[in-house]
């Protein structure tokens, strides 16, 4: 399995699902496990979830960055 692709995989459907996005936010482990199965070990998954995490983090921060510099 390709960790990078399916970080990226995850983000796509969780930020075009707003219903999917809340549960992410909610628990994201639990939400990485129903999409994706409960194959991989557990220190695996969180690393998913985290990676999907930072990538949401990362949109809002450039939502922001861009906000700022309509401002001016």
């Amino acid at each position: 399995m390709d960790i990078k692709s399916t970080i990226q995989d995850l983000l796509n459907k969780v930020m075009k699902d707003d219903d999917l996005k809340s549960k992410f936010l909610d628990d994201p482990v639990k939400t990485v496990k129903s999409l994706i199965g409960d194959d991989l070990p557990n220190d695996q998954i969180k690393a998913i979830a985290d990676g999907v995490m930072s990538k949401i983090g990362m949109d809002k921060a450039g939502d922001a960055f861009n906000n700022i510099k309509k401002m001016f």
